[in-house]
């Protein structure tokens, strides 16, 4: 699989990356429902396999579940894989309750907290999970840059940071790597944000490029409906009416762009999102090792100019009809 520099770093990352966040499990308040610890770690395993290699992780995924997955699966092959992980989402105990602080004392905290639950001696890729409380950016990023200096990581990251947000941010330490969500149904970044961070050498990492799982194709509202209430997507909008309706008839537009190419239409989800060369990677989730090896394949494929305009033509006429 093709990898590509990661912002002014020394990792090279495949342009496909597997995200763990459904591997937490659903026992916390953005759970994905019921997993399969065993699965999860053959799902790992397998995309190595396919050629991926780096993991995307947070502490607060299954309150530290997750990375505890990773540390289980990586055990013996440390140096064969690239590990990302986050920070700045706390909880006490077994509470479901989750906090915000990007204060010194919590990061450092957090980040001997995952250093053990993933059972490694230095994260690759540390990064802010989200820029709250907003007033504590400066404390927090100072506090990674810190980190950087100490050898805890080797790189510090940021996840959903506004434009104005990185540029404080990176007027503190330069910034390795910005994670916005980014997909057909999310293009918020081609704003600002995507022009900034190719100017200022900051890799993009795009988190749900399937859009958890919508644009793979594979949903219906009757599965949609069926949801359990432990699965977050229960209470998001785009799987819910009136969006859930124009949404699945987005898709199914799409779709006869990927039979045409002889792709699916998570492949074409994913070769549209690294149509961009500002994008460095896509995260792909996965809970078993077939979802992964279907996606993988998808860092080698590439999009023609007519397949992208008909694919900008599909998603103006759902931005028209939401």
């Amino acid at each position: 699989m093709q990898t590509r520099k990661l912002g002014y770093s020394e990792l090279y990352l495949t342009t496909i990356g597997l995200g763990t966040w459904a591997m937490g499990g659903g026992d916390w308040k953005f759970g994905w429902g019921p997993q399969d610890d065993m699965a999860s770690v053959k799902a790992i395993h397998s995309a190595l396999d396919q050629g991926i290699n780096w993991i995307d992780t947070a502490a607060i995924y299954g309150h530290g579940h997750a990375e505890e997955v990773v540390g289980r699966a990586i055990k013996g092959i440390r140096n064969e894989v690239i590990i990302a992980t986050k920070c700045g989402r706390v909880w006490e105990g077994d509470s479901r309750e989750i906090g915000k602080s990007l204060r010194a004392d919590s990061i450092r905290r957090e980040v001997e907290a995952s250093l053990k639950r993933l059972a490694i001696e230095v994260i690759d890729l540390y990064q802010i999970h989200w820029p709250e409380p907003d007033e504590e950016i400066e404390e927090g990023w100072g506090t990674v840059a810190d980190l950087v200096k100490e050898g805890k990581i080797r790189y510090g990251g940021v996840s959903n940071f506004s434009l104005e947000q990185l540029k404080r941010a990176q007027a503190i330490h330069p910034i390795t790597s910005l994670q916005p969500p980014y997909s057909m149904f999310r293009r918020e970044i081609e704003e600002e944000i995507m022009a900034y961070c190719g100017s200022n050498q900051i890799g993009i990492i795009a988190y749900s490029p399937m859009q958890a799982g919508l644009l793979t194709g594979k949903f219906t509202k009757e599965r949609a409906a069926g949801l359990p209430e432990s699965d977050w997507r229960s209470r998001h909008p785009f799987f819910m009416e009136p969006q859930l309706s124009v949404n699945l008839q987005t898709i199914d537009q799409l779709r006869k762009i990927a039979n045409k190419k002889k792709i699916s239409l998570s492949q074409l989800s994913l070769a549209w999102v690294l149509r961009n060369k500002e994008v460095t990677s896509a995260i792909v989730g996965a809970r078993n090792p077939q979802q992964i090896e279907e996606t993988a394949k998808a860092g080698e494929l590439s999009l023609t100019k007519a397949e992208i305009e008909g694919i900008e033509e599909i998603l103006a006429w759902r931005i028209n009809n939401l």
